[in-house]
């Protein structure tokens, strides 16, 4: 559905973003993270053809986007971070207005505008200008024009910003409903929105990729945590595969394997060892990575590298 071939783009002598390369599949919904000033905004703007790539190629839907703007754009919705609203339209009027720049057919338009608002939620106020809505319900109007014409691409920019918990669930639902037949990217700084609708997570750092993967990979960890009824260290330690063991005192340990090794096969090792030694056990569970950790590694590690460069530089 959408592939991103080596793009960059330069403002003066800063440079953005440098040399990225990603596909994503229809009905994938991708994060795409990175701390500000990392380039995501700028891969999206690229995507949507807002802005045109210094070099590099971008495919929506089989078609060049540099060639073919007016029929790609048609397929994409688009929700910036802050969008640029008529604070004194009424919500039906701004949709309206926003179906008209999208060339929705007047036969179509009525039937779609009342699709959006059902699907945001936004019904009960239509009539309301834009000027008296909170936070969250122009969030959701924002999400609403970006909506119309059921887009093929969908490129979201922190959809769920000043959304209620109750509002953020409803969100979550329509975007998976919209992954059905179409492909989102998903910008966020909310790390439990990627946690619970991400099937793929790119991260981006000093204007590159530098990590693209499956979600479900990346929280997998090479630790097992364990809670009996004794000390175990000795038995645990025995089995193939395992590496160090550490303890809190209380029967509960954090079991790290070798590298290479494959932890469900190791976890029931362990779990036939123990109860053929007859020790009770509590529990025994892969540990999962949490991306929010990733994250903090991920820029961790890029600072270092420019400091490295800039000492390098430098000398």
């Amino acid at each position: 559905m959408l592939s991103v071939e080596n793009i960059s783009r330069s403002y003066g002598n800063f440079k953005a973003v440098d040399g990225v390369s990603f596909s994503i599949g229809s009905g994938e919904i991708v994060g795409l993270l990175g701390h500000n000033g990392a380039g995501k905004t700028t891969v999206m703007k690229m995507i949507s053809g807002y802005l045109e790539p210094d070099s590099g190629d971008i495919t929506v839907n089989g078609r060049e986007l540099s060639s073919n703007l007016k029929l790609a754009q048609s397929e994409i919705g688009y929700l910036p971070e802050n969008l640029p609203v008529y604070a004194d339209m009424s919500v039906v009027d701004y949709l309206d207005y926003a179906a008209d720049l999208k060339r929705l057919p007047g036969r179509h338009r009525s039937a779609e505008i009342k699709r959006v608002l059902e699907e945001t939620d936004l019904t009960d106020k239509l009539l309301s200008p834009i000027s008296t809505l909170s936070r969250g319900y122009r969030q959701r109007t924002g999400v609403a024009q970006a909506i119309l014409g059921q887009p093929k691409l969908l490129i979201l920019d922190e959809p769920t910003n000043g959304l209620d918990p109750s509002q953020t669930d409803q969100m979550r639902g329509l975007l998976r409903r919209i992954a059905q037949s179409a492909t989102v990217v998903l910008s966020t700084h909310i790390m439990q929105e990627v946690e619970a609708l991400c099937d793929r997570v790119l991260i981006m750092s000093g204007g590159a990729l530098v990590i693209d993967e499956n979600l479900q990979a990346l929280q997998q960890s090479n630790q097992i945590t364990l809670h009996t009824d004794r000390d175990v260290t000795g038995l645990v330690q025995a089995i193939e595969g395992v590496g160090n063991i550490d303890s809190n005192g209380d029967s509960r340990f954090v079991v790290t394997l070798s590298e290479q090794v494959d932890v469900q096969q190791c976890a029931s090792l362990i779990a036939k060892k123990l109860i053929h030694e007859g020790v009770a056990l509590y529990s025994l569970t892969p540990r999962r990575r949490d991306i929010e950790t990733l994250f903090r590694e991920v820029n961790a590690q890029s600072n270092d590298a420019e400091e490295k460069k800039e000492i390098r530089n430098a000398a």
